[in-house]
């Protein structure tokens, strides 16, 4: 892996994820000390600890003091795991749901899009539109574009590799960049003419949009996702508690 001039933490994360798995670092091990790292990326502390932090959260890593940072395994097992509080909890596909991949390339967002997705205009992204489908022959339940990162381009292959393996997933094990935290929107729409016959839906039906915000633990947003889902065969449910004064 090339490094940037300018490293992130989650540069830093990725390159030792990259060593432990070819090796370098076996289970067993420790990693060099904060100070020896801070050397070898010419970094600060500050920056070395949250790398650290993120492959302790992905299990690869345990640290104790006077220790060290000690390697425990050489593939993340820490996945991303929604709860009953966050986002993705709300959207129950169930098992029988797979990705169809319809295309991945490189994208600029510009106009209305960058506005909506609060982006740069201009900014480049790399786009994989896909519909949602099961196996019982029924239509699909949604579209789906994925926007993440042009430095994951390989991502795409592995996307139609593996169609029911969520993207940030394989960022995460494969660039060790954690989900912190999901941003979303919902709002209501009519189903766009050019997805109408693919979703097997009237044109300008009534739909759903969702918009999400997949942010890095320092706030940095790694991929974003815009679907629409034919009102009949989709529904957000949600339980609010009065909280305790």
């Amino acid at each position: 892996m090339k490094l940037p001039t300018k490293l992130h933490y989650a540069d830093i994360a990725r390159h030792l994820t990259e060593g432990i798995a070819a090796g370098q670092f076996p289970v067993g091990s420790l990693l060099p000390t904060e100070m020896e790292l801070c050397d070898h990326y010419k970094t600060s502390r500050h920056t070395i600890r949250a790398a650290l932090h993120e492959l302790q959260q992905l299990g690869l890593v345990s640290r104790r003091k006077n220790v060290g940072t000690r390697v425990e395994a050489v593939r993340p097992t820490n996945e991303f795991r929604p709860t009953l509080s966050s986002i993705d909890d709300l959207v129950q596909f169930g098992s029988e749901h797979i990705r169809k991949v319809l295309s991945v390339e490189e994208t600029t967002i510009r106009g209305a899009l960058a506005k909506e997705l609060t982006c740069d205009s201009g900014s480049k992204w790399l786009r994989i539109s896909s519909l949602r489908i099961d196996a019982n022959d029924r239509p699909p339940v949604g579209w789906t574009d994925v926007y993440i990162e042009p430095a994951y381009a390989e991502i795409g292959e592995l996307i139609r590799k593996s169609p029911d393996t969520l993207i940030s997933s394989m960022i995460e094990e494969r660039y060790g960049r954690r989900i912190a935290q999901i941003r979303q929107e919902i709002r209501a729409v009519a189903v766009p003419e050019n997805m109408a016959p693919l979703l097997q839906a009237e044109p300008n039906a009534p739909a759903l949009k969702i918009i999400r915000w997949y942010q890095d633990a320092g706030g940095q947003v790694f991929e974003m996702s815009v679907s629409v889902h034919p009102s009949e065969r989709f529904a957000v449910s949600m339980q609010l508690q009065r909280s305790n004064q």
